[in-house]
């Protein structure tokens, strides 16, 4: 699980700004920001939350930066608690409809009333909205 969540924050610090491929999109509400993405060959999905009741109160093991408002998911493995120094908020992102799905690298994005839910090929990613936010 250190592994991973080190992978992750690496991931999300050099991630997005060296992507191959990149999509980043919005919820209707404007409230949630995400995007998958792929670099050195892998997907990865990750959501952020402007506003939300925390669902997660124990900072990750050894993550210095902010944690509890982002989500990721790679193209293998469970969702995990982003420990990030940037943001996926762009006001620039284009809204994802409430019923409408984007895909990249083997990981899908939905949109819908009760939030976004990302996952992999394996069936893990996470749920997120501004009520409840949940990791499988």
């Amino acid at each position: 699980m250190k592994v991973r969540l080190a992978l992750a924050a690496f991931a999300l610090l050099s991630g997005p700004a060296a992507a191959q491929d990149y999509i980043g999109f919005q919820s209707p509400t404007g409230n949630i920001h995400c995007s998958i993405y792929t670099w050195s060959g892998s997907a990865e999905a990750r959501c952020d939350l402007r506003d939300y009741t925390p669902s997660y109160t124990r900072r990750p093991a050894g993550c210095d930066l902010d944690w509890g408002m982002a989500f990721v998911v790679g193209a293998y493995g469970p969702g995990v608690l982003g420990c990030v120094g940037d943001t996926m908020i762009d006001p620039g992102n284009f809204v994802l409809p409430y019923g409408q799905a984007v895909s990249l690298g083997g990981i899908s994005c939905v949109s819908a009333k009760t939030g976004v839910t990302c996952t992999n090929a394996e069936g893990h990613g996470f749920s997120v909205r501004k009520a409840q936010q949940k990791l499988f």
